[in-house]
């Protein structure tokens, strides 16, 4: 059925007392009866498998077909499919006929089953997903803690100079990224370098508000569109900039030596080839260029 420890089939009831009743006296197990024929049954069981592997031993799944196993079938009057029957110390203690939702076996499970232990989070991991809510001071938190144990890890070298830059740490960024060394991280170093560049420019450049406010009066405005792709790009607004960019492309694709062209493959440095925004605006792109 599965190569999972915790997950097995049942035949005969031998088998039942050993894999079911004799682990109940050390894991809750419960006790899927089901048949092929039943498509609730199917639908049913792959919810189970998930949430027993979510346990991590905790919890023990059985399978018992019932087309095969009628003694055991008939010792536990089950009487519809699927039916699901919890185990422990030797005795079924709760259960449920038909399909459930996820929430409603979790539960039943609750008051029978240890908590799953704690999945330690990667460290890293953890300071991407800080960053991405932006929590930037706890990401630098983290990747400080990261460094302090090695000094050249790329990859939060990377994302650290990030965090300086969004807030206006800009030298001092620059200068991280100067200490990253090999090119197996090669694009998130291209995007961070891109994140820098559209900070320094936004700085130069015309507020939001001014730039809008020339947009309205022309929409055409190229330099306008340009400038405000820069400001919403500082300010990690990129969706709106992708499409001021790739609009002033098809408008002018020789605009300032090709800039539109050149800034649409720095963001996508940036956000990285598996960002939905970088998969639509490559087609996009391609489109109108071709």
């Amino acid at each position: 059925m599965s190569d999972s420890p915790y997950l097995f089939d049942v035949t005969g009831a031998a088998q039942f007392e050993q894999l079911v009743i004799e682990n109940s006296f050390h894991k809750p197990v419960l006790v899927d009866f089901w048949a092929e024929w039943c498509a609730p049954c199917k639908a049913l069981m792959p919810l189970l498998a998930k949430i027993t592997e979510e346990y991590r031993g905790e919890l023990l799944l059985a399978k018992v077909n019932c087309d095969l196993e009628q003694d055991i079938v008939a010792r536990f009057g089950i009487r519809s499919l699927p039916t699901v029957v919890l185990f422990k110390d030797g005795q079924p203690v709760d259960g449920f006929a038909g399909a459930q939702p996820e929430s409603a076996i979790r539960a039943l499970l609750q008051p029978h089953v240890a908590e799953p232990p704690a999945v330690q989070a990667d460290p890293f991991d953890s300071a991407q997903a800080l960053f991405a809510d932006g929590r930037i001071a706890d990401a630098e938190s983290v990747l400080k803690q990261l460094l302090s144990e090695n000094s050249e890890n790329p990859a939060a070298l990377i994302l650290y100079a990030r965090c300086l830059a969004e807030r206006d740490e800009l030298g001092e960024a620059e200068a991280v990224l100067g200490a990253v060394k090999g090119d197996e991280h090669k694009q998130a170093l291209a995007g961070a370098r891109a994140q820098l560049t559209f900070l320094r420019q936004a700085a130069d450049l015309p507020d939001a508000a001014s730039l809008k406010s020339r947009l309205a009066q022309n929409g055409e405005d190229d330099e306008a569109t340009y400038q405000l792709a820069i400001q919403q790009l500082a300010r990690q607004q990129y969706e709106p900039a992708l499409e001021a960019l790739l609009t002033l492309f098809v408008r002018n694709r020789s605009y300032a030596d090709g800039l539109p062209h050149k800034t649409l493959l720095q963001v996508f440095d940036l956000l990285g080839n598996d960002h939905p925004l970088v998969t639509a605006y490559r087609r996009k792109l391609y489109q109108a260029i071709y």
